[in-house]
C-alpha cells in the first residue's frame, strides 16, 4: 500500500487540510492518508489552543466518510514532545513492506532542517511538498538540508490547489465572534461551539495546557 502521512497540530482541523489531503491522495495514488493530530510540537511549545483529546476529536469529524483519509492518534499516545522521525519509524515498524510519504506544506520546509533528523525521515520516507504556488521551487531547494557530502535529498513537489485558510485565522474568528461557515466542516463547527472553544473558556472537561501547537 502507498500511505501519505499528513501531520499538523490540527487546532483546529480546517477545510483547507481536507482538500490538500485528497489532492495528495488523488495525484499520488494514495491507498491511505494518514491525519497524525501532535501532542506537543517541539518548535511551537506555548501556542496551544484545544487539547489533544479535542483537536483529536475534530480531526476525526474532518474526515468523516472519505475511507482513504484515517485519524491515527499515534503521537498522542505517545504524548510528550512530538517528533516525525519516531512517528514514521513506529508507523514502518507496525506495518512493514508499505510505502510510506510525509505529506507537507510548502511553508512547513523552511524549518525542516532543523526537525530531528530529517535525512532519517527521508531515508524511510518521501517527502512530499505541497505547494500552492506562493513559493518558488528555488527557495524550497534552499531550504533543504545537505547530507555529510552535501548533497540535497530527493523529494517531490506536488501542486496544491490554494485555499486562504489557516488554523490561527479560525481561532481568530471564533474569538472575534464571526462566523467560520465554509471554513471548517459542519460538525467540527459544532464541536467549536459547543465546548466553548477558541473563546477563551473551555466548556469541556479535558485540559491540558502544556501541549503545543504545531
Amino acid at each position: 500500500m502507498r500511505i501519505g502521512i499528513f501531520g499538523g497540530t490540527f487546532d483546529p482541523p480546517h477545510v483547507g487540510h481536507l482538500i490538500a489531503a485528497a489532492d495528495a491522495a488523488d495525484a499520488l495514488a494514495l491507498d491511505r492518508v494518514l491525519f497524525i493530530p501532535a501532542a506537543a510540537q517541539p518548535l511551537k511549545v506555548g501556542a496551544v489552543a484545544a487539547t489533544p483529546a479535542q483537536r483529536l476529536a475534530m480531526t476525526r469529524l474532518v474526515v468523516g466518510a472519505d475511507q482513504r483519509l484515517v485519524v491515527d492518534a499515534i503521537e498522542i499516545e505517545r504524548a510528550g514532545l512530538s517528533y516525525t522521525v519516531e512517528t514514521v519509524s513506529e508507523l514502518k515498524r507496525r506495518s512493514p513492506g508499505h510505502e510510506w510519504f510525509v505529506l507537507v506544506g510548502a511553508d512547513v520546509v523552511q524549518s525542516f532542517a532543523r526537525w530531528r533528523d530529517p535525512l532519517g525521515i527521508l531515508q524511510m520516507a518521501g517527502l512530499v511538498i505541497l505547494r500552492r504556488g506562493d513559493i518558488d521551487l528555488e527557495t524550497l531547494a534552499g531550504w533543504m538540508p545537505r547530507d555529510a557530502q552535501g548533497h540535497r535529498p530527493a523529494y517531490e513537489v506536488l501542486a496544491s490547489r490554494r485555499v486562504d485558510v489557516t488554523s490561527t485565522e479560525v481561532r481568530a474568528r471564533v474569538g472575534a465572534g464571526r462566523s467560520i461557515r465554509g471554513f471548517v466542516p459542519e460538525a467540527v463547527q459544532e464541536y467549536i461551539a459547543r465546548g466553548g472553544l477558541y473563546r477563551g473558556g473551555n466548556g469541556f472537561e479535558e485540559r491540558d495546557a502544556q501541549f503545543a501547537d504545531q
